[in-house]
This record gives structure tokens, C-alpha cells and sequence, in this order.
């Protein structure tokens, strides 16, 4: 397959375009600076490009099978990441090809009846509330979305570097725990989902979660 990865150089983007590599795929790695491009895979093609710019997503989403987001904004500018998705949509419907978008925990379901992610201390910081509430609109701006083929993958409460174990669960719109009340996985197995997602969609025009 052909995929093409916007935010190829950020934590979540480089391994990505290193789990698609290293299952044969063709990689297109976007980032908006190119003075990032040695932090990307060197078996992947690197270019640059907006994510928020339509005509960029456009042009580089032509041709492959499958446009990956994976953008995220620097502190103090929560606000790009919806204007990113929403161009990313439009983009993608433009040039035919499908959108795998990271997203965020902030509205899955706590189990037990507490409300959200973002209603829940134990998950959610007051310093990650600003990103919290922007992957909320993130998620309703795909949701709103009638022309373009999305999937939004939202990671658990906790997503930190790790090891590439190549297992998870699946989830809906419902934060998955662990037997401790731990919600958890490794950058490394959350690119294995969404890879698995990628080959095998199963959540067009739908939200899911994993974790271990």
C-alpha cells in the first residue's frame, strides 16, 4: 500500500511511518519543516506540507491509499489541531483516498459512570485540559463529516514510548482498563493498530480505542 503520514516526525508519526515500512508499504512522511526531515525513517520518502493547508493534503494524499494525521500542536495552539482535521477532510475527499486521524482520549466513556476522560482527575490533568477540549472539537468535526472516508483512532489515557509487543484490545467510544485501573499503551502498539487498521479497516466513518 501507499500511505502518506502528516506529522512524520513527531512521536507518534515516526512510528508509524516505522511500523509501515517495516511491513512493506510504500511511505510518504510529511512534515512541515524540513529541517525535520533526518528525524524521519530514512527508508520513507520525506517532503513537506501542511496538514492544514487543503491543496497540500490534496497533492500529497493523490496517489495513495491511505492518508495518516498524525499533527500535534505546540502549547498554546490547541486550536490548529481542529483546523488541521478539518483540511485533512478535505483534502482527502478531494484526492479519493482514505484518512486514519490520531485523536485524542479526552471523550471516551470512563467506565463505572463517572462521565469522560475529561471529566475524570484520575485520567486527565488540568495541564492537558487545552489539548483535551481540542480533540473534542477534533472529533466532532469528523463526525460532522458526510464526503470524506475517516477513521479517528483515539489512544488510551495514557500513551508513552515503549515496546512493540504486537498486542492490544479493541474499544469503541468506552476508555478500555486493565484489570488495575490502568489505561495504558506504547506509542510502538498504538502504530501496530493503526496499521492493522490501515490494512484491515474495520472503523470507516467511526471512532475506536485501543490498549493493553
Amino acid at each position: 500500500m501507499r500511505i502518506a503520514v502528516f506529522g512524520a516526525a513527531g512521536n507518534v508519526g515516526r512510528r508509524v511511518v516505522a511500523e509501515a515500512l517495516a511491513r512493506g508499504h510504500e511511505v510518504t512522511a510529511v512534515v512541515r519543516d524540513a529541517a525535520r526531515f533526518d528525524d524521519v525513517h530514512a527508508g520513507a520518502r520525506v517532503c513537506t506540507g501542511d496538514a492544514a493547508n487543503v491543496d497540500d493534503v490534496a497533492a500529497l494524499g493523490r496517489g495513495h491509499d491511505v492518508v495518516v494525521g498524525a499533527t500535534r500542536p505546540a502549547p498554546g495552539r490547541e486550536s490548529d489541531l481542529v483546523a488541521a482535521a478539518k483540511a485533512l477532510l478535505a483534502g482527502v475527499a478531494q484526492s479519493d483516498t482514505r484518512l486514519v486521524l490520531v485523536g485524542g482520549a479526552a471523550t471516551l466513556v470512563v467506565p463505572g459512570g463517572s462521565g469522560t476522560v475529561m471529566d475524570d482527575a484520575r485520567f486527565l490533568g488540568p495541564e492537558y485540559r487545552a489539548i483535551a477540549r481540542a480533540c473534542a472539537a477534533q472529533l466532532e468535526v469528523c463526525r460532522a463529516e458526510v464526503s470524506a472516508d475517516w477513521t479517528y483512532l483515539s489512544p488510551p489515557a495514557l500513551l508513552e514510548p515503549g515496546a512493540r509487543t504486537g498486542q492490544y484490545r479493541l474499544g469503541g467510544d468506552e476508555l478500555l482498563l486493565d484489570a488495575a485501573g490502568q489505561s495504558a499503551i506504547s506509542m510502538e502498539d498504538f502504530a501496530v493498530a493503526l496499521l492493522d487498521e490501515v490494512e484491515r479497516p474495520a472503523h470507516r466513518r467511526a471512532r475506536f480505542t485501543v490498549a493493553y
